[in-house]
């Protein structure tokens, strides 16, 4: 009888130890609750669910640009051609583009917000460079810009040639422009600032002799103060797309469809021209 009781208490650990194999087995390649697979990879719920289930699409967008994201002090709107892109995405998904929350993002900020989940793409003249495409996907490019410089109107500066030792530049932390400035004039010095407004207020404030980032932007910039202008020509072609978790294809294949659709409607080309100012040259 004592050997069939020590038989028994054998065979039970070892059958319980097979039950709790098989059950790590499992969860190890289970999904889990919301449907995303325990390994981590790809993002937990596709993006578009996210945004059905709340009602309303979250996006990051720059308060302080012209022309793309700059927010009206007296009414607290923020309008410019990228909000208008992020509208037309609200009513694709929940067939309302009011349904929408505008957060504000810098240079610095939006690529760790877009993260951590704080917002659920970017739309705020971001540039596509293979370094970013590591941490978000991108939408194709929705809009074509290149890099300037935005000077006093009697300044003597003509193009990237004129920065040499002893000029000045300021522009945006976080930006591609302080990256592209620094290798095509070393010589110059860069001075970085939390956003663009800050940066313009420095050049106002005769801290920097030029300003540097996309031409588009330098325009709206050029726009708001008449005393300054905008160099001609561009050093740089900054091809901006619509940032998007990274994995989530859905989304990319939404947004890309949009995006098509409204070219082909002629409703991006109306955009264009309402904050540009002219169409599109492609």
């Amino acid at each position: 009888m004592k050997v069939n009781k020590t038989w028994k208490k054998v065979l039970g650990v070892g059958l319980a130890m097979m039950l709790s194999a098989t059950a790590l087995a499992a969860c190890g390649s289970s999904k889990t609750q919301d449907g995303a697979s325990s390994s981590g990879k790809g993002p937990a719920t596709s993006t578009v669910a996210k945004i059905k289930e709340r009602g309303k699409y979250v996006v990051g967008v720059k308060y302080d640009l012209n022309l793309f994201g700059l927010k009206d002090p007296a009414t607290g709107n923020v309008e410019g051609f990228d909000i208008d892109i992020a509208k037309a995405i609200a009513k694709k998904v929940l067939g309302d583009e009011n349904k929408i929350e505008l957060k504000e993002v810098t240079s610095k900020t939006r690529i760790p917000m877009l993260k951590n989940g704080e917002i659920d793409s970017i739309i705020a003249t971001m540039t596509i460079t293979d370094e970013r495409k590591k941490e978000v996907d991108f939408s194709d490019v929705y809009f074509m810009a290149g890099q300037s410089f935005l000077v006093k109107k009697d300044s003597a500066i003509k193009g990237l040639e004129d920065f040499t030792k002893g000029k000045k530049v300021v522009t945006a932390k976080g930006s591609t422009s302080a990256k592209n400035i620094r290798e095509n004039a070393p010589e110059a010095e860069v001075l970085e600032f939390e956003n663009y407004a800050e940066a313009f207020t420095a050049l106002k404030a005769g801290q920097g002799d030029a300003l540097t980032t996309d031409n588009a932007l330098l325009y709206g910039m050029a726009k708001q103060d008449p005393n300054f202008r905008v160099v001609e020509g561009t050093f740089t072609e900054e091809p901006y797309g619509i940032a998007l978790p990274k994995g989530d294809a859905e989304f990319v294949a939404l947004v890309n469809d949009l995006l098509k659709e409204m070219k082909q409607s002629g409703e991006y080309d109306k955009l264009y021209e309402k904050w540009i100012g002219e169409k599109p040259k492609n």
